[in-house]
């Protein structure tokens, strides 16, 4: 690293929290599937800030509807309407097929948001005895970071020295229908769970099981709740994950795309039946909502539907995956992923991921590992089919190489 790289870091660590460990890259300027350093190197971003930036780096019809709606109204609170708000929620709900909208800022206030609502509506619609709601997560789930979330992690690092957690959840395995089966009982109000679990190691079910998942909360009066902050809008090749097996859910998630990058924005899109118990008072944001954020959201969605980008993730990951399938090479234990949502999982004889993830940042490929022996890699939907060729070239080269 030069000079002006290791002053960055080192002020980092200096004054920051050491609640991250990033590559050892500083990033100024971005467009599309690239970004640059500080030094003028460019590379290839293949973890969109974890599928936040989709629409690719400073799409330039959201950098222009963010400019614009900046210099005309920025912040209202909920305290009165503005002109932005119910335009989204129109076409996120037209777009989606949802009924309710409930906007806020972050993936975790959403995943919070939908806690409160699915136990709410335990209690006043399905009458589960108060305090008593009970909530069925997965193992090795990730929706978020805030006290409440992280008291039904299994991940130690995320749970160690952060409780006393709040009761009310019970852990299964991901991908076992017979376990969400058995866990149901009447006190039941939800089933929250990933799609495709992404910070596990982009960990995929068996075929048939949001199927299965679907029919047992169905029959026993159960929220199905999908967290499709990072699957949905693009990422895996369908609008929303559910769609790769028919299925609907009772509240989705979404959050990150839903920007493009450019701003905080989430959304709990529900039945008429979950969020319509809430009451004004009951819940709330300062930010959630507000006409910057709408504008952003409106102008992130339909560039992301005008443009073809979901289609394009679907054939630039099916093309993705099949080139990585093809890559020769012993430290590879195995290749997984839908769309533009792919993992290369190392034997654990190959040494920890991070190293294949620096030795890629020499190759102008910025990727990110997650459990020590996976790498993800999660392009811009906007990437091409010469970009993939030209980062498979790289990968291989990379993989083939002995870190241990």
């Amino acid at each position: 690293m030069s000079a002006s790289v290791i002053d960055f870091v080192a002020t980092e660590a200096r004054f920051g929290a050491h609640n991250y460990e990033p590559i050892g890259v500083v990033l100024s300027r971005g467009e599309g599937v690239w970004v640059w350093d500080t030094e003028g190197n460019r590379y290839l971003d293949c973890l969109s800030a974890y599928s936040a930036v989709s629409q690719g780096h400073c799409h330039p019809k959201i950098l222009a509807a963010m400019v614009e709606q900046a210099h005309r109204l920025t912040l209202t609170s909920r305290a009165f309407h503005n002109d932005q708000l119910a335009p989204f929620y129109e076409e996120i709900a037209a777009l989606t097929g949802s009924h309710k909208v409930l906007p806020m800022n972050s993936g975790a206030e959403a995943v919070e948001s939908a806690i409160k609502s699915v136990r709410k509506w335990g209690y006043e619609v399905k009458g589960v005895p108060d305090g008593h709601a009970e909530i069925i997560v997965c193992a090795n789930n990730f929706h978020g970071r805030t006290l409440g979330i992280v008291g039904f992690s299994t991940d130690p690092d995320t749970r160690a020295h952060f409780g006393p957690f709040a009761p009310g959840f019970k852990i299964i395995p991901f991908g076992d229908a017979a376990a969400l089966a058995e866990a149901i009982t009447p006190n039941t109000v939800a089933f929250l769970v990933e799609p495709i679990q992404g910070e596990a190691g982009v960990i995929l079910p068996p075929a048939g099981y949001f199927t299965e998942v679907r029919e047992l909360c169905t029959t026993n009066n159960v929220m199905l709740v999908l967290d499709e902050i990072q699957t949905g809008l693009g990422r895996t090749g369908k609008l929303l994950a559910e769609q790769h097996e028919g299925i609907e859910a009772d509240v989705t998630l979404l959050g990150k795309a839903l920007s493009g990058g450019f701003y905080p924005v989430s959304a709990v899109l529900s039945n008429n039946d979950v969020l319509g118990t809430l009451r004004p008072g009951q819940h709330g944001s300062t930010f959630g909502g507000n006409p910057l954020a709408c504008a952003v959201a409106r102008a992130a969605l339909r560039v992301l539907t005008e443009e073809g980008m979901i289609e394009n993730a679907a054939r630039q990951g099916a093309r993705f995956l099949e080139g990585l399938k093809d890559i020769r090479a012993n430290t590879i234990r195995e290749v997984r992923g839908r769309g533009l949502m792919l993992a290369v999982e190392l034997h654990p004889e190959a040494g920890r991921a991070r190293r294949y993830c620096e030795a890629l940042q020499g190759m102008g490929i910025l990727a990110k590992d997650t459990h020590e022996q996976t790498i993800r890699i999660a392009p811009p939907l906007v990437i091409t089919s010469d970009q993939v060729d030209w980062a498979l070239e790289r990968l291989a080269s990379t993989l083939t190489q002995d870190f241990s």
